[in-house]
């Protein structure tokens, strides 16, 4: 079998014996194991050499070769053009991205880097696997230094409709080098669409009656890749803590709290502000909850040197304090707001122990928290997953309470019916959605990507010569 090379902005070796964290490093780590590999990336440092050495360490048939970056690149590829520009037009916040040419020069100048770090690296018959939307012209960059190798490109992130991804100035020339690629994979229906819907209407591509597409050149496929978790291993681990079932639990006069429990990254994708809002909202309009019922955000701190997430932090810490100033009492706290991690076991545990899982963005490739906050609930006493019709999740998890997150009288109306649903309505939807996970399960997203990869014939000589031509 041949190799797997996995290429992804941020890389962290897996020491002997440790559980990876993270859907990227669970997903792929079996499928390098099984037929040996490289896992190429950034490793999180910043160095003040210009040209930072790289690093190979192997583990279990597996070689990470990693780098830092200099100040130059992390502040033009990283955070610049990647998270100042991409990542929050990927997410439909145009009003908070902004673009620099240097910064996108940034971004093209360490693709091109990384893909001279991984020439050397190669073998003729190996596959390559790239992730993110820090790596769109990966592709573009090894075929221009001559590497010929099958390579396929994975979307995390939303893609937008061509009418928000038009606000990038150099959309055009970014979105040729997505087409460099064998095989793009998207996580829903709906992003898979658009940027057909782009390919077709901006550059003239055309979509084949196989399902492939030609744009600039070149024919690939573009297909969706709904990704899942491990349910076995989150039943294991929200199991181990059975024992501490009430580890988060209170009660007042012998009347249990019911728990509301949200995990999310920092992040002003995430919808924290109109939850935090819409938590307000329930206490208000149905005031028999107060007393009886808590609500705990963890969002750990994210991307803490720009000002757009210093702002959101802030924003959560005064709400945070005038709901409770609003409406706690000597015995009761309605919000505890945590900017700090857990450990993935505690975090299965406190999915576990809540009888609500609020995952509520405003924009979000899958979010594996709904899956996961599924697959951690007691089949015989599970909770109730509010979701957001904005996340991809829901485009899997329908027997979730599907709301619209602008909407925060209508996810306080959803919370109540939460609090309020009775035993069996709670068993029949946790059943429904366990089937789905089951089914688009970790395994299933890798398998099935890489078979697609593995079909796609050499790319001959002529058309790696055709690919540089303009228009479709």
């Amino acid at each position: 079998m041949s190799r797997l090379v996995v290429v992804s902005n941020r890389v962290a070796p897996i020491e002997p014996g440790k559980a990876p964290s993270g859907g990227l490093a669970v997903g792929v780590l079996d499928a390098l194991r099984q037929s040996g590999g490289i896992w190429l990336g950034w490793n999180g440092d910043v160095s003040n050499e210009e040209v930072p050495p790289g690093k190979n360490e192997t583990h279990d048939n597996i070689t990470y070769h990693t780098f830092a970056l200099n100040k130059r690149d992390y502040d033009q590829y990283y955070r610049g053009f990647a998270n100042a520009t991409l990542w929050p037009v990927f997410h439909y916040r145009v009003d908070l991205s902004r673009y620099s040419r240097e910064e996108y020069d940034g971004y093209r100048r360490v693709n091109a880097a990384m893909a001279e770090r991984l020439k050397p690296l190669l073998k003729p018959d190996d596959i390559i696997w790239v992730h993110d939307y820090h790596l769109i012209p990966f592709a573009e960059a090894c075929q221009m230094i001559g590497i010929r190798n099958r390579i396929g490109f994975f979307l995390h992130t939303p893609f937008p409709a061509p009418e928000i991804l038009t606000a990038i100035p150099p959309h055009n020339e970014l979105l040729k080098t997505l087409c460099f690629y064998d095989v793009v994979g998207f996580q829903t229906e709906t992003d898979k669409l658009a940027f057909q819907d782009y390919i077709t209407r901006e550059v003239r591509g055309v979509l084949e009656s196989d399902g492939s597409l030609t744009a600039y050149g070149h024919n690939f496929r573009a297909e969706v890749y709904p990704i899942g978790t491990v349910p076995d291993d989150i039943i294991k681990q929200a199991e181990s803590y059975r024992a501490r079932r009430n580890f988060i639990s209170r009660s007042i006069e012998g009347v249990p709290y019911k728990t509301i429990v949200s995990v999310d990254r920092l992040d002003y994708s995430k919808g924290l502000v109109e939850r935090f809002c819409a938590y307000e909202k329930l206490l208000e309009r149905f005031p028999e909850h107060r007393k009886r019922v808590q609500f705990v955000q963890i969002a750990p701190t994210s991307r803490s040197d720009v000002k757009t997430y210093q702002h959101i932090r802030q924003q959560l810490e005064s709400q945070a304090g005038h709901i409770n100033g609003r409406f706690s009492e000597l015995d009761w706290t309605p919000i505890r707001y945590l900017n700090k991690s857990y450990d993935r076991r505690t975090v299965m545990g406190l999915f576990r122990s809540a009888d609500i899982g609020l995952v509520t963005p405003l924009r979000d490739g899958m979010n594996l928290v709904a899956k996961e906050y599924v697959a951690a609930q007691d089949p015989e006493d599970p909770g109730v997953l509010v979701l957001s019709r904005f996340a991809g999740a829901a485009r899997e998890l329908n027997s979730a309470l599907i709301v619209n997150p602008y909407d925060v009288v209508g996810m306080a109306e959803a919370l109540d019916r939460a609090i309020s649903m009775p035993l069996q309505e709670r068993k029949d939807r946790y059943e429904d959605m366990m089937r789905i996970i089951r089914k688009n399960d970790l395994a299933s997203w890798r398998d099935k990507f890489l078979k697609d990869l593995r079909a796609v014939k050499a790319r001959p000589v002529a058309n790696l010569r055709a690919v540089g031509a303009t228009g479709a």
